[in-house]
């Protein structure tokens, strides 16, 4: 029989939208118990080795408060921890990667310190249960609530069912939705049923998917010789050529993110010491080793998570659990077939071919494999939700004779990146990359159209597989997780489903207050002034 456990809010998924969504709760006094399949909280940022993708703002703090202390804390681990230079460690925006995606790329591993180190004071206080290594196998559901999730634990294969008055899905991919039977959707929609202008414009199509990557963290030894063993399938790999693609999907010419005409992104396009190069290397470098004093890094450290290891085959969500599992298997065979690539034939920057110095790191990923712990899903299930956010709301295209995004009266949060999705998993889409406003995240597309105790708390909110393409980073995620953690605590205090909160007009403004108590910010602090965030006229950094 499963062990039982209760508390009064379940968050599934330990990605920045549940770990943001469990502090909320826990800061307003309620009890909580977060789940985790793996040993590492943070997800995108940390064990899926994906830098934060932020928007032009980060640094003017014109985010959620409790957001900026993940960064100041970030900052402060390496001040207080790593051997700065004294210029770097008097740079108050300190970059310890100096890459270009962002203004504060960071090593994987100290981001899961830091994020460990927010929550510490509340699994003290006996508020919060942290259960790493366990993996959400079930639900169950009576009339229009979830009564309970199902777990296993993954090292010693002993299941626990928890009941919880609320239950906020923070997995990846929006797993509950399926089990718990929730309305949802995935994949694409059709342009009838959006009129969004880049809408599928036929049927909606759930296996057309973004494309998903399987990060992988590398420095680079020129003297030594690193080259892994040839991976299985690699002259598949190799020989592919997307029809949308300028050429091999192997090589240094990608396709144009907006324009999709053929760019050159090589591994290295100057020294690697030089700042604003716009290439592969430095444009997810987590650790640049001219912060550091003299001899304490060998070489820099990036992350590679670059058009060429995008894996659109196939879908590895909404297909059986085998599907998914030869998707996965073959995704990380992708990437490291693109590592084996660049070690033995890739065209080098100083002539010749290979870059065998360049050394799979593992360590800053928590892996012995040198590959992320999972892979970076940029979309999975969506809630049918009361509101749902369209190209309409947000995209400067979709709104002609406009300056700002739409103001939403029930805003909980904002966010600002650009509509952005990669290729898709039909094999007959090329990247779509559309200028948006800086936006609003209304409280209706937290809500599901009939389920009353279940709340979304990351890429699984109500919205389009185009507006997706901008909510899914690492900013708006927190802030939707907040929102959600926040919520799901006002709604058991006044004893109210959530919904409720919504369409009384009183309980929302007492809501919203609350969340300007926690440091939300739910409007653009210059609303209506901000430049719409666009690609155009410069060169994009690698993604």
């Amino acid at each position: 029989m499963p062990t039982e456990l209760s508390t009064e809010i379940l968050v599934i998924g330990g990605g920045l939208g549940g770990v943001s969504a469990a502090l909320a709760a826990v800061r307003l006094g309620r009890k909580v118990v977060l789940v985790e399949e793996l040993d590492w909280l943070g997800g995108q940022l940390t064990s899926q080795g994906v830098p934060l993708d932020e928007a032009p703002w980060a640094e003017s703090l014109v985010t959620s408060q409790s957001f900026a202390a993940l960064r100041v804390g970030i900052r402060k681990h390496y001040r207080d921890y790593y051997p700065l230079t004294a210029c770097a460690r008097a740079d108050f925006l300190l970059n310890p990667g100096r890459g270009n995606v962002g203004t504060l790329c960071c090593e994987p591993a100290v981001a899961a310190r830091v994020l460990d180190a927010l929550l510490a004071p509340f699994v003290s206080a006996g508020l919060l249960v942290v259960l790493r290594r366990y993996r959400l196998i079930g639900c169950t559901s009576h009339a229009d609530r979830i009564v309970a999730a199902d777990i296993i634990n993954l090292e010693n294969g002993r299941q626990t069912s928890i009941s919880a008055a609320l239950v906020v899905d923070a997995t990846e991919t929006g797993d509950i939705l399926g089990m718990a039977n929730v309305e949802h959707v995935l994949g694409a929609e059709s342009q009838s049923e959006t009129n969004e202008p880049h809408a599928v414009p036929g049927p909606a199509d759930p296996l057309d998917q973004q494309a998903l990557t399987w990060g992988f963290a590398v420095d680079y030894l020129p003297q030594e010789d690193h080259t892994i063993e040839k991976p299985a399938g690699y002259e598949t790999f190799r020989a592919l050529k997307p029809d949308f693609w300028p050429g091999p999907q192997f090589g240094w010419t990608v396709s144009n993110h907006v324009t999709h005409e053929p760019l050159e992104r090589r591994l290295f396009a100057g020294d690697t010491d030089d700042e604003y190069v716009f290439d592969l290397w430095h444009a997810r470098r987590i650790l640049a080793r001219r912060n550091f004093l003299p001899g304490a890094f060998a070489s820099d450290i990036t992350i590679a998570n670059w058009p060429q290891i995008d894996y659109w085959l196939k879908p590895a969500v909404g297909v059986s659990a085998e599907d998914a599992a030869i998707a996965l298997d073959e995704a990380r065979r992708f990437s490291l077939s693109f590592l084996y690539w660049m070690q033995t034939e890739a065209p080098r920057h100083d002539g010749g071919a290979g870059y065998p110095g360049l050394r799979l790191r593992g360590d800053v990923l928590g892996t012995a494999d040198g590959l992320a712990k999972q892979a970076y899903f940029r979309e999975g299930h969506r809630i049918r939700a009361e509101f749902t956010v369209l190209e309409q709301h947000i995209g400067v295209e979709a709104r002609p004779g406009r300056d700002a995004a739409e103001h939403f009266d029930d805003s909980v949060g904002i966010g600002a990146y650009r509509i952005d999705l990669h290729p898709s998993t039909t094999g007959k889409r090329d990247t779509v990359d559309i200028d948006t406003y800086p936006f609003e995240i209304p409280l209706g597309a937290l809500l599901p159209v009939r389920v009353d105790n279940l709340l979304p708390a990351c890429k699984n909110l109500g919205t389009t597989r185009i507006t997706n393409g901008a909510y899914r980073v690492h900013p708006v995620e927190w802030s939707i997780g907040e929102a959600s953690g926040a919520l799901a605590a006002y709604a058991l205090e006044h004893s109210v489903p959530p919904r409720a909160v919504r369409h009384d007009p009183a309980r929302l403004g007492d809501f919203q207050a609350t969340l300007d108590r926690l440091g939300v910010l739910r409007h653009w602090p210059t609303y209506g002034a901000l430049r719409p965030l666009s690609r155009r006229g410069y060169r994009p950094p690698a993604r």
